[in-house]
């Protein structure tokens, strides 16, 4: 498939293959599935119950987070997010026309990093209980 419309007709062609894909998981999924019973003998055997690791459930089906997690969470993405700044910053560092204001630059942005982790450290945030 070559020139102009080329690439559209293989775009169109990939769509169709993905719906074609999509409807034939869905035929297969009502043909093969399990069908719920209206006998009661079934339903109250338990014979539909949610299944895990042989147990009944037992309590709500609600639990609470600790907000440590979150907090352990939050200092990970912004520690990545600093790594994805300074690897570029690392590259491009050693190329003519970049000069202290560039470590200028960076050497502020570690800082108040460094001063957000200081502060966590210093009100006992990442102290796990």
């Amino acid at each position: 498939m070559s020139g102009y419309l080329g690439g559209y007709a293989t775009l169109g062609l990939l769509l169709l293959v993905g719906a074609g894909v999509f409807v034939a998981a869905f035929a297969a999924n009502r043909l093969l599935g399990p069908r719920r019973s209206a006998d009661s003998a079934a339903t109250q055997s338990g014979k539909y119950e949610t299944y895990e690791c042989g147990l009944d459930p037992v309590g709500g089906d609600w639990a609470q987070a600790q907000i440590r997690y979150y907090v352990y969470a939050y200092l990970y993405v912004l520690f990545a997010v600093e790594s994805v700044f300074l690897f570029p910053w690392a590259v491009i560092f050693d190329r003519p026309g970049y000069g202290g204001a560039v470590v200028v630059e960076m050497a502020i942005f570690v800082a108040v990093l460094a001063l957000g982790i200081l502060y966590a450290w210093r009100k006992n945030i990442l102290r796990w209980t």
